[in-house]
């Protein structure tokens, strides 16, 4: 499937979190503007210091009205681990079976890899800014921070 783009309505999806609980895209709407993240895999280097950084951020996130989610094709209890050891505020998505990737067009890294894809996506479902780098982890958070304030500022 294509990447999704700037200006597209986001595909609806459920997916279980950390806790096994399953979470849809209207839910996370329903709590604001979404920065959806999607990483390669729990605990490596890279995806932990992209998700310890957006764990920094989240004061930041909050007071520009956005809530972030991450997502891999890790597992349920992966996700749980991860949480725990590196104290995660916010809920990680397990994409076990890769068909939100599809779905959303994130492509794979060197064709074998999970990409690591940022969306920013307004309460309305609408795809507001799409930001890709397998290896420029602070900049995930930078970019969608700087555009969830701006949309903020919309407002």
């Amino acid at each position: 499937m294509a990447a999704l783009k700037v200006g597209e309505r986001a595909p609806d999806f459920t997916l279980p979190d950390q806790n096994g609980a399953p979470v849809s895209l209207g839910e996370l709407l329903a709590e604001g503007c979404l920065v959806l993240y999607f990483y390669p895999k729990d605990d490596t280097p890279g995806c932990t210091k992209e998700a310890c950084t957006f764990r920094d951020e989240r004061d930041e996130f909050a007071k520009a009205g956005a809530v972030v989610v991450g997502v891999s094709s890790d597992d349920v209890q992966s996700h749980r681990r991860f949480v725990d050891k590196y104290a995660l505020p916010f809920r990680l998505l397990s994409d076990r079976d890769g068909e939100l990737r599809r779905r959303l067009g994130v492509p794979k890294t060197l064709g074998f890899m999970d990409g690591r894809v940022t969306y920013v996506i307004d309460a309305q479902g609408i795809v507001r800014h799409v930001f890709k780098s397998q290896f420029r982890t602070r900049a995930h958070v930078e970019e969608a921070l700087r555009l969830v304030r701006s949309l903020r500022a919309e407002v």
